[in-house]
């Protein structure tokens, strides 16, 4: 580890226009790293205190897969199970091929959308969804919004390409068909309770809480500017978005990342996952098509992907210094969450800027090598 060049890296952040930033490295369940810097308001007044609450968009997919391998272990569901099995509407599918649209022959299963292969996309003006809120409105629910996905043909065969979508959104409604209970009330009761995640619920599509740091957003021109506190993908008041809907802070997330890079278990020795569970969550599961396409399209050139999370398959091919099976996703606000079950190092990297692509080209794989070479 090289933990005085990662500082320096860190600080120098702030010259480069990310108003604030919280990192924290764990190995083994004990704290090895920590370092934060800048400031949360609109006016650059308000030192960061490490406390305060942010908008997790994506890096919510990483708790949507543990919960859904923890009903796996259980025999609720399994990968290969058809997702219409769960959710009649994905019954009768179509799909466009070849310039047309045709019902969908091969079914569309668990395991395409656990790895993005299932032909979705992230278009929140689609059909259905626009129908179901005009019906609706702010009462619209996670099943009744996610049925109405497949109101559009899905953009190829599911098993075919990788695309990034809407999938653990779907993921989240078999979650509370297969529990019986909704997806905020199942991740409570299966991880934030276990792991005393206090401070970790759902976001609404506008947030006014008093701890939520500035939401900033990067213009087409570079310039770093503050935004208003939405989360487009809480689709209605009542939605519960397994692929972008948690609002957490770095503490919780710090436990959750310890615990899964040790196996499942977490400092006071709670197991919410099994060790065999995670280790199937990191198998590549996309065919060579679909890692040329996370490698053109999302810059995850030595990657693969599995159950929700990026798993590095190649560290040769792109000069990493980490090894291979390291593994994790990211937040549409700039944030990483980064583990590896071989040393049991974890890594959380906070900020809140929307549109800052330099942060997974550039900041997270420093991050990450200054960690594990």
């Amino acid at each position: 580890m090289n933990l005085e060049a990662m500082t320096e890296y860190l600080d120098s952040l702030i010259d480069r226009g990310i108003p604030s930033f919280d990192c924290m490295v764990y190995k083994n369940h004990e704290m090895i790293y920590h370092h934060m810097g800048g400031t949360i308001d609109a006016e650059y007044t308000k030192p960061i205190s490490g406390k305060e609450l942010y908008l997790m968009f994506s890096m919510t997919k990483v708790q949507t897969m543990v919960a859904f391998m923890q009903l796996v272990e259980q025999g609720k569901v399994c990968l290969e199970d058809e997702v219409g099995t769960y959710l009649p509407a994905y019954q009768n599918v179509m799909v466009k091929k070849d310039g047309t649209v045709e019902k969908l022959m091969s079914p569309l299963k668990m395991k395409h959308l656990v790895s993005m292969q299932s032909g979705l996309d992230y278009d929140l003006e689609r059909a259905g969804i626009i129908r179901v809120l005009k019906e609706k409105g702010a009462q619209a629910t996670t099943r009744e919004l996610v049925d109405s996905f497949v109101e559009t043909p899905l953009n190829f065969v599911p098993g075919e390409r990788f695309f990034y979508s809407l999938s653990h959104d779907v993921v989240a409604a078999v979650i509370e068909v297969v529990s019986g209970m909704s997806f905020g009330e199942y991740l409570e009761k299966n991880i934030w309770e276990p792991l005393q995640m206090k401070h970790t619920f759902f976001a609404k599509p506008m947030n006014d809480l008093k701890n939520l740091a500035t939401q900033f957003i990067c213009t087409e021109q570079g310039e770093i500017v503050p935004m208003e506190p939405s989360c487009v993908y809480q689709l209605s008041e009542c939605y519960q978005s397994g692929g972008a809907g948690l609002i957490s802070c770095r503490e919780d997330y710090m436990k959750f990342a310890d615990t899964i890079a040790c196996g499942g278990v977490s400092k006071d020795g709670v197991r919410i996952i099994k060790a065999e569970s995670i280790e199937t969550m990191k198998q590549n599961l996309l065919c060579d098509a679909g890692r040329e396409d996370i490698a053109r399209d999302m810059g995850r050139k030595g990657y693969g992907y599995g159950c929700g999370v990026q798993v590095l398959l190649e560290p040769e091919l792109i000069g990493a210094k980490a090894p291979a099976g390291v593994f994790g996703w990211d937040g549409a606000a700039g944030s990483c969450i980064t583990m590896d079950t071989e040393t049991g190092i974890s890594l959380v990297y906070i900020q809140h800027v929307r549109n800052c692509g330099w942060a997974y080209d550039e900041i997270h794989p420093t991050l990450r090598d200054f960690v594990f070479a």
